[in-house]
């Protein structure tokens, strides 16, 4: 067996190299706490997005939102669309949130966000700051001064 020219184990060497140089980099990156979110703000990439109707209100949250201090999105009253417009949550997304709402009932506390496919850790803690986990929506037949 012949032993490797100096070409290539000069390849080797730098195939090593970057090697370990991405192994470092992705145990810094797992070692930094995520960023926190700051209040009122939201992800650039979501400065496209609607305002945020907060609980029905009539108080928003996002772009073009009034200056004062935003309301929190209540996970058991807000819609699909409300959903979409939370910085790294899409339409699809929004869709299994509200069906796992109508499936499981409704949210107790915001962390139970994470039992939906697709949201994990590192999501919930980029949108945490804007949910809340109120009571659940009251059937439009059912409000004080409806009848049947």
């Amino acid at each position: 067996m012949e032993a490797l020219t100096p070409g290539e184990r000069r390849g080797a060497l730098v195939v090593v190299c970057l090697l370990a140089l991405g192994a470092g980099h992705d145990l810094w990156r797992a070692g930094r706490p995520l960023p926190t979110p700051v209040q009122g703000r939201m992800d650039p990439s979501a400065a496209a997005a609607a305002p945020i109707r907060a609980g029905g209100a009539g108080d928003t949250i996002g772009p073009g939102a009034p200056a004062r201090p935003p309301l929190r999105l209540d996970l058991n009253r807000a819609t699909a669309a409300e959903l979409d417009a939370l910085p790294g949550i899409g339409p699809v997304l929004a869709a299994r949130i509200v069906a796992h709402r109508e499936q499981h009932g409704p949210f107790l506390s915001p962390e139970e966000l994470m039992a939906v496919r697709g949201i994990g850790p590192r999501s919930f803690h980029r949108i945490a700051a804007l949910l809340t986990a109120g009571p659940p929506a009251a059937p439009a037949d059912t409000l004080p001064g409806r009848t049947r």
